[in-house]
């Protein structure tokens, strides 16, 4: 059986997480730490990019940061997974859901406003599968009304809208490094900002409460407790396994572009038949190959798919199931407006086998499998 997914390893973990143990030097913000921080704002361009012990993490920071609370409201896609949502709940906000656009599975900007209340004090746009969700009116919107945006871009290390990396371009950004990401620490995030204003808070935050950080840099002579806090720093060992894919990030995105490239082209016969629908990559946005979906007739159909493709051995797997159909989205949220494409599109999405050394072979075998369901 094909996997959908196969953690991306690169051959260099071992020997760097053997390093950081050789170094005696195990625990949060050690050497791997700092390279694959300062690997991130150099690439990125960003002024303070802090690793996480996963996205979700920096999506609480993220949320702390923005100083959200109970009787506040945030603005993001019922399309996502539970932790954005999650991050803010903590917080005591309400969430308000709006529907996405069908093209890009992005929230839509368009009906963003609309949603805007008194209590509004968030926009969480998501960038689906590495392609950025339409910044400028985002942007335009928030400083129109005084808001802060908290980019989501769990799915969107090393992708750009107009050039600029996505999760730089609001108030904060997070970023997974989770086992299915492009790139990974088994679980891991980061949150990256450049408001000056917001760092010594951001260290106090993840450092358990404490100035810890200024007492490292030598700013004071001893660190305590000032404020709230958790521990959000992880292991120097998950770090260095980071780093050894950070050194090669530019052979694992072109690895990756040449799966989405080749299911693109193989694929496009199919949509134009009207047997599927193909991605949508606006022209704003440079996407990353993070993802390769097909969007089916209906959920029968997906269903049916699955089977097949089970059958010639492939794994395929569909995603998100829409936050406010489920319990806690009803519990804590609402969708303003119509729900016209959230759940109807998110039934017929597919996510086709795609990772870091997927060989040329097993491309030909997904395509084929997709082709052989309409084609007999």
């Amino acid at each position: 059986m094909l996997d959908f997914n196969v953690p991306p390893f690169t051959g260099k973990e071992f020997d760097y997480i053997k390093q950081a143990v050789e170094e005696r030097k195990i625990c949060g913000d050690g050497r791997f730490t700092k390279l694959c921080s300062e690997w991130m704002e150099k690439r990125f361009q960003v002024k303070h990019a802090l690793l996480t012990t996963s996205c979700t993490h920096a999506l609480e920071m993220a949320a702390h940061l923005t100083g959200i609370g109970p009787g506040d409201e945030v603005i993001l896609p019922s399309y996502t997974f539970c932790s954005t949502a999650d991050a803010f709940v903590q917080r005591g906000a309400t969430l308000v859901f709006v529907d996405i656009r069908p093209d890009t599975m992005n929230i839509d900007e368009k009906l963003i406003e609309d949603a805007v209340t008194e209590r509004t004090k968030v926009i969480a746009p998501v960038h689906y599968a590495g392609v950025a969700c339409a910044m400028d009116e985002i942007m335009d919107i928030a400083k129109r009304h005084g808001l802060q945006v908290v980019e989501d871009a769990a799915q969107g290390v090393d992708a750009y809208y107009k050039g600029r990396a996505l999760g730089t371009i609001g108030d904060f950004g997070c970023y997974s490094f989770h086992e299915t990401k492009n790139f990974s620490m088994g679980e891991g995030g980061a949150v990256v900002f450049s408001r000056e204003d917001k760092l010594e808070d951001a260290e106090i935050l993840r450092e358990k409460g404490t100035d810890r950080s200024k007492f490292f840099r030598g700013q004071i002579d001893k660190y305590t407790w000032v404020s709230y806090g958790s521990s959000y720093l992880p292991s120097d060992m998950n770090a260095a396994y980071l780093w050894a894919q950070l050194e090669l990030a530019d052979e694992i995105r072109a690895d990756r572009m040449a799966t989405y490239d080749f299911y693109h082209r193989e694929l496009r016969d199919l949509a134009e038949k009207g047997y599927l629908e193909q991605p949508f990559v606006p022209d704003y946005a440079q996407h990353n190959a993070h993802m390769y979906y097909i969007k089916l007739k209906d959920e029968p159909t997906r269903a049916a798919m699955i089977r097949h493709l089970r059958s010639c051995g492939v794994h395929s797997v569909f995603h998100y199931v829409p936050l406010h159909t489920a319990t806690a989205g009803k519990k804590y949220g609402r969708f303003h407006g119509e729900d016209r494409y959230t759940t109807k599109d998110s039934e017929r999405l597919l996510r086709l086998p795609m990772f870091y050394g997927l060989k040329q072979e097993e491309r030909e075998l997904v395509a084929e499998s997709v082709r052989s369901f309409f084609i007999h």
